[in-house]
């Protein structure tokens, strides 16, 4: 029998999106195990500190069935993506598409990580139809003016970005 495949899911997740959880729930059936990788960064200048942002992706994790959420964990990075895969055993990167002008990026993304360790294998996932525009900047702007945010994140999501805002965040 072989080895169990841990895949790593990259992001800021700032905030975690309907889009994010989607491409979760999907890799569950690419992977045997997922680590919801957060970045720290601090350079651009989140709305949710990294505390918040592992804590707002965990309450969504435990809203998903045992045997989706049971096989994804949330581990915060500060370090190259690389380099923390590797730590992790990890042999898979998740990363979602949600439109051709995502690609270009994350392909050059791709090229240089099979360059830093070509035996982790990039799979790139597209976000379903009703996701596809969903994003985590989108979101916060349209929050900010006062906007509707409940089709792009969940009930729980909401309120934490109605709570920073509300406190002037």
């Amino acid at each position: 029998m072989s080895e169990p495949r841990t895949g790593v899911y990259p992001g800021t997740f700032d905030p975690i999106t309907n889009g994010h959880m989607d491409i979760i729930t999907r890799a569950t059936s690419v992977v045997d195990r997922l680590i919801v990788a957060v970045a720290d960064s601090d350079g651009k200048g989140p709305m949710f500190v990294l505390d918040e942002r592992v804590q707002m992706i965990e309450e969504e994790l435990a809203a998903l069935p045992p045997e989706t959420g049971g096989r994804v964990q949330v581990l915060s990075f500060d370090t190259l993506l690389m380099r923390f895969v590797a730590e992790l055993g990890a042999s898979v990167i998740i990363r979602g598409l949600r439109a051709v002008s995502d690609f270009e990026y994350e392909f050059q993304m791709a090229g240089m990580n099979a360059r830093l360790n070509p035996d982790v294998e990039t799979v790139f996932l597209m976000a379903s139809e009703r996701h596809q525009f969903i994003s985590s900047r989108f979101v916060k702007e349209i929050a900010r003016l006062g906007g509707d945010i409940s089709s792009f994140v969940s009930s729980r999501v909401a309120a934490h970005v109605d709570a920073r805002l509300a406190a002037g965040g």
